[in-house]
This record gives structure tokens, C-alpha cells and sequence, in this order.
């Protein structure tokens, strides 16, 4: 949709929810403009936090967020950096942002405001228009979380393995693999539909990830996309609107992905205009309305209702610096089901995906082991952690062998567990990883191995 068409779906939105046929005829006039946001008079007593705002401007009409309200003045921060009203102008209510997604959507890249930017046409609307800061299900009518899926990464079916409808975080610090993992994720073949937000990448990777990693895949999947030079109030709506595209499949019965890269940049958005509001920082920098909008998203993921389907969320976050005790990172760790630890020495080593077994959890892996392999994993988690803690003395000669039984099973199998856990994205996703590790340990101790594993090896 146009920018005007787009304006329009704003004004239809608000007669849905205001009486008078004149409530987008009520305007106020902007008194003071700064660097990302401007005072305006005239409108406090008929906008809440969160309505939009039109003025216009020689390209047409643009568009601004109420962020802060006083009893004569309100702050709005605009949606595009680049159109700034002027002093005098007059602004009009446009109410709060809703779009109407559709199944056509599917396989379409387009911005946060839901207007399409892979230059393949208009895009219909659907039945239902829904605002993009929607609440979650009540808690006790939300189904129960207990279908297991496979994700086809080993290293996550077998250590940390998903159900749908979990939220799992990806905690790394720049350029250990986030994107690449997550890519991965996208792949997965136990999901109806798939919608990814891509919040504050680089403008180059946008068009790579759509079209190399996704893939195939995208014709499943909706793209929302808010790249690092636009707005923050951009950055800050892809992720609303991914989850409202996502709560649309899940409201029709389907089993959704959502993966949002990165929850980190969406909270740095927030910051942003919360300093534009005048908050105070309370957490390194970070408003506490951060905090309030961080669950406020992540809770809307997960089960539907009986009768809807589910969002599985898969959200990455950046760790400033390696540091997991970053507010974001803590405050999410907190929200989310699970979370998978990326460790830089493991990439330095060449081992990818380099997930770390040993801290990564699941809190929904219990209901998606079957039988005995709670008990494996423990087992393989204990060998691992036996090599791991001996390293140094084994490098420097203070071990002797034979003189620890544990210690010599871990040093035979540690290292085929880490080269059965390598996994690249050009590699087709594991069918049954459990079985493949069962192969892997079989042929390192010179068993048969399955006419399955004979058949991957020859692949």
C-alpha cells in the first residue's frame, strides 16, 4: 500500500473506535521541534499514548507517534528521521496504528508500517484490522505448551530441544552467528507459516537473508524490515508488527515462527524515544517503560487459545561487549522459555553452530524428551563438562591415562559429540538427531553403524 492508502487504513481504524464522523478533522499546532520529536499544543485532551499523528508535507503526508502527554502539550516522536514538521504547522489525530494482514502477504517483504518495499506491488487487506499493540491471550485460557517439534539443528533437538509454542532467546555478542543460527531456525519444516522481523540490520545483509537463507522458504513467510539508518519509531514498530501478522496465522489454527533480529536494537529504539519523552534513565542508559514494552511483546507469543494455533518465538539478543548480565539480556532471560548461549571461543575454534551445551537451557525440554534421553543428555552433558574442565591440565601433561575411567570415556567422546553437533546452513537440516549422535559414537568406537548413517556418510 501507498503512504496515502496507508494514511487512509489509519482514519478508517479510528472511526471504528470514535463516534463523531469528524475525529480525523481535530488538529493542534506544533510549537517547538527538536532532533527527533516535536512539542505540539492544541491536542492533549484527544490523543492517548500510542495514537498517531498526520502533517503534511510537499511528498505527501507524514506520520508521528504520541509518546509523552502533558495538560496543554504532548511530545511526538515522527516515523521518518527525515520529515520534520514545522513550527506553526498544523498536525491532525490519526488514532492508533492498526494493520489487516493476509494470507497473500505471504512471501512479501515489507516495512513496519505494513506498506511493501520489494517493489512486487500493492498488498491486499484482510478481513480484520488489528492494532500492532495488541495484549496477549489470558493466561488461563491459553493452551498448554506440550508439542514437541524438531528444529533439525542437533545441537538444539538434542541439549535444548523446543516445543511449539516456546519462546527461546539466541544470546551473542556481535558477529558469533546469530543471524546465520537463526537462519537456520527459519528452515524448519514443522511450522505452517513463518514471519521474521528484521530490526536494525545492516541495509546489504536485508536482501541476502530474504533471498539466499530464506530461500524456498519464503513463500511461506512474511519479512518485516526496519534497517539501522531508518527511525527508531521504524525499528521500534517492525517488531509490533511481526508479532500482529503472527497473532493473525495463530488466531486461524496455523503453527507460527516468529524471529525477531534483534530483541537488543528494538529495546535500543525504545531508549531512544524514551529519551526524546524526557524519561530517566533507570538501567545503563534504559527508561523503565523498556522493561514494560519488553514482556508487553514477548508474552504475545506463545499458545493461542483453545482452537488457535501457536507463535513459537525465536528472538536473538545482542550481549553487549560478551556481557550476559546486560539489562536487556537479563530482563529477557527472565521472560523467555529457554536460551541458547553462543560462545566466541567455540567460533574461534571453527565449531558452528557454536551454541554451548553446558549453558544453554531449555525450560520445556523435559516435555520434548522421549523416553531415556533426558538421561543421555545429562550423561553427555557430564563428559562434556569432564574434557572441558580438565583441559588445561591435560595440555600442560599433568594427566596420566588409565588413571580415571570418566575421564578417558570423556576424552574418546567429547570430541565426536562436538563434530556430530557441526552443522552448517548449506547442510539439509537433521531428521533424527538423536540417531545420527547414536551413529557418530557407534562408528568412533568401532561398531556397525545403521544403514541410515552409512547412507548420510555417502551423502
Amino acid at each position: 500500500m501507498s503512504g496515502r492508502s496507508g494514511l487512509a487504513a489509519l482514519a478508517q481504524s479510528v472511526r471504528t473506535f470514535s463516534s463523531p464522523e469528524n475525529a480525523c478533522d481535530i488538529s493542534g499546532t506544533v510549537i517547538s521541534v527538536a532532533p527527533g520529536r516535536c512539542v505540539i499544543s492544541g491536542l492533549s485532551r484527544h490523543v492517548r499514548i500510542g495514537d498517531f499523528l498526520a502533517f503534511r508535507q510537499a511528498d505527501g503526508d507524514k506520520l508521528a507517534e504520541v509518546v509523552s502527554l502533558g495538560p496543554d502539550e504532548l511530545i511526538a516522536c515522527p516515523v521518518d528521521t527525515a520529515s520534520q514538521a514545522n513550527i506553526g504547522e498544523r498536525i491532525w489525530r490519526r488514532g492508533p496504528f492498526r494493520i489487516a494482514p493476509d494470507k497473500s502477504w505471504c512471501g512479501r517483504t515489507i516495512n513496519a508500517l505494513g506498506e511493501p518495499v520489494d517493489g512486487l506491488g500493492a498488498l491486499p487487506s484482510g478481513p480484520v484490522a488489528r492494532p500492532v499493540t495488541g495484549a496477549p491471550p489470558a493466561s488461563m485460557l491459553r493452551q498448554r505448551v506440550d508439542k514437541p517439534l524438531r528444529t533439525g539443528i542437533r545441537v538444539v533437538d538434542v541439549f535444548t530441544p523446543l516445543c511449539q509454542g516456546q519462546r527461546l532467546g539466541v544470546f551473542a555478542g556481535s558477529g558469533v552467528g546469530k543471524s546465520t543460527l537463526l537462519s537456520m531456525f527459519a528452515k524448519a519444516a514443522d511450522f505452517d507459516r513463518a514471519v521474521v522481523a528484521l530490526v536494525g540490520e545492516r541495509g546489504r545483509e536485508v536482501r541476502e537473508f530474504i533471498e539466499d537463507t530464506l530461500g524456498p522458504n519464503m513463500k511461506k513467510t512474511v519479512a518485516v524490515v526496519a534497517t539501522s539508518d531508518e527511525s527508531p519509531m521504524q525499528r521500534k514498530l517492525a517488531p509490533l508488527t511481526a508479532m500482529a501478522i503472527a497473532e493473525h496465522f495463530r488466531d486461524a489454527g496455523e503453527n507460527v515462527l516468529l524471529i525477531v533480529d534483534s530483541l537488543t536494537r528494538f529495546a535500543h529504539a525504545l531508549r531512544e524515544i524514551g529519551m526524546a519523552a524526557g524519561e530517566p534513565p533507570v538501567a545503563r542508559g534504559y527508561p523503565a517503560s523498556v522493561f514494560t514494552a519488553l514482556p508487553g511483546l514477548l508474552e504475545r507469543a506463545g499458545p493461542g487459545p483453545e482452537g488457535a494455533g501457536a507463535i513459537t518465538a525465536i528472538v536473538s539478543i545482542l550481549v553487549d561487549g560478551d556481557n550476559h548480565n546486560d539489562p536487556v539480556a537479563d530482563s529477557a532471560r527472565g521472560i523467555l522459555d529457554g536460551h541458547l548461549v553462543l560462545d566466541r571461543a567455540l567460533a574461534d575454534e571453527g565449531r558452528y553452530p557454536p551454541v554451548n551445551p553446558l549453558t544453554s537451557i531449555s525450560r520445556l525440554a523435559r516435555k520434548a524428551w522421549r523416553g531415556d534421553e533426558e538421561k543421555l543428555v545429562m550423561r553427555l552433558k557430564a563428559l562434556i563438562h569432564r574434557y572441558e574442565e580438565t583441559r588445561d591440565l591435560r595440555l600442560i601433561g599433568g594427566y596420566r591415562a588409565g588413571s580415571d575411567a570418566e575421564l578417558e570415556m570423556a576424552i574418546k567422546q567429547a570430541p565426536v559429540i562436538y563434530e556430530m553437533l557441526r552443522q552448517s546452513p548449506e547442510q539439509p537440516p537433521s531428521t533424527d538427531a538423536f540417531a545420527e549422535l547414536a551413529d557418530a559414537m557407534k562408528v568412533a568406537a568401532g561398531l556397525p553403524a545403521s544403514s541410515s548413517a552409512k547412507e548420510r556418510t555417502r551423502q
